[in-house]
């Protein structure tokens, strides 16, 4: 009876313990995106995507005319002179690839300037959050913007404006639906 009794208190303190914590969300795009510094970062980034993408481009575009010159050259040319212009094709295609690796590759030099320009601007956000959570005692701050699948959130729960006022930026009004089809409800 006694261990019945003992077991029945430790479930009782624990759900309670349970109810006394608090949850909150952030959206960390919707943070990020108000924030100058990291709309600069990525519009750098695609500045220099594109500038990157572009030489590449450029560079097949060569090899095609270096190869529809081949072709229409072939019937003139001796073996000797089609086997140099074949690895001369190859070798430029070879060193398009080489770069394209190396400019966007997984630890190219895009994800490495990424992480130049963005990191530092996502380590003082996450420092921001740890900070709302801990002045608002949260147990837990989900991130609405990754892949957890909140079904349903209520608006109130929503500390990303919070996280901005920490930052030291002015954060909007957020409104608007969550989850599948519900809406938010204040």
């Amino acid at each position: 009876m006694k261990k019945l009794i003992l077991t029945f208190s430790i479930l009782i303190a624990t759900s309670v313990a349970t109810f006394a914590q608090k949850f909150a969300y952030v959206d960390t795009e919707y943070i990020l995106g108000q924030i100058p510094e990291y709309k600069a970062a990525q519009a750098e980034l695609d500045k220099i995507s594109i500038q990157w993408q572009k030489e590449i481009e450029a560079k097949y575009a060569e090899i095609d005319k270096m190869y529809k010159a081949y072709q229409a050259e072939q019937i003139l040319l001796t073996d000797d002179m089609k086997k140099k212009r074949e690895a001369d094709i190859i070798a430029k295609e070879k060193d398009a690839k080489d770069l394209q690796k190396q400019r966007f590759g997984v630890d190219g030099e895009l994800f490495k300037k990424r992480q130049e320009l963005v990191k530092p601007i996502q380590d003082k956000v996450y420092n921001a959050v740890k900070a709302v959570a801990e002045k608002g005692a949260y147990s837990i701050i989900f991130d609405k913007a990754s892949d957890i699948t909140m079904l349903y959130a209520s608006s109130k729960l929503d500390k990303s404006d919070d996280v901005l006022t920490q930052l030291g930026y002015k954060g909007g009004s957020k409104t608007g639906t969550t989850g599948t089809g519900g809406t938010n409800k204040k």
